[in-house]
């Protein structure tokens, strides 16, 4: 799907929030057409899964890829799982340790976490969600800029899009700011960058 140049008369911002708007929807199709496979873990991203690695997931929400079942194998592989935690809009993301029986807390933005209380945690992977992504491997997010600051404050951490296979368009606009990522895993493939 090619991405429209932004007009005299919209922004790069206003082109981004259409961009949303349109894969949100191609999103929402996809699961709702039913018998949507699990997400494998990959061979390349279960080698540098050791003992403690700690892995930094998420609870999927309107419609993301579901990374339960490579959440579920880095487990077993001996690494340590993490979630987002986030007290406010425009705050900045942590990741909270955490465990499948744990309890959880909804946060100010309608989203399950992990108690305040949880030890924090320095992910070495990043599970990421998103709404777009291209063969470059640049991601189209919610807007908010949680994972942007994530991903600045955690440098040498991976950063592996999780996402559907319709997800993906020909250019995602992107912001000087923007970190591309080292792969994005789909129910059909697993895209890599260079070094991974």
């Amino acid at each position: 799907m090619a991405v429209p140049p932004p007009s005299r008369h919209m922004t790069l911002p206003d082109a981004k929030a259409a961009l949303r708007s349109e894969l949100r929807a191609r999103r929402r199709a996809f699961v709702r057409a039913g018998d949507v496979p699990p997400i494998a873990l990959p061979e390349f991203l279960a080698a540098h899964i050791a003992e403690g690695t700690m892995v930094a997931g998420y609870l999927p929400q309107r419609f993301e890829a579901d990374p339960h079942a490579m959440m579920a194998q880095c487990r077993l592989l001996g690494a340590r799982l993490a979630l987002p935690h986030v007290t406010a809009m425009g705050q900045s993301m942590r990741f909270l340790c955490w465990r499948p029986d744990d309890p959880l807390e909804t946060n100010a933005l309608g989203i399950a976490q992990p108690l305040a209380d949880a030890p924090e945690a320095t992910p070495d992977v990043i599970l990421t969600p998103l709404i777009g992504f291209d063969d470059q491997l640049n991601r189209l997010g919610q807007g908010g800029g949680f994972y942007d600051r994530a991903f600045a404050a955690h440098r040498h951490a991976l950063r592996i899009g999780v996402a559907w296979s319709v997800q993906q368009i020909d250019g995602v606009p992107v912001e000087p700011w923007d970190m591309p990522l080292h792969a994005v895993i789909t129910e059909r493939e697993a895209i890599r960058g260079d070094g991974i």
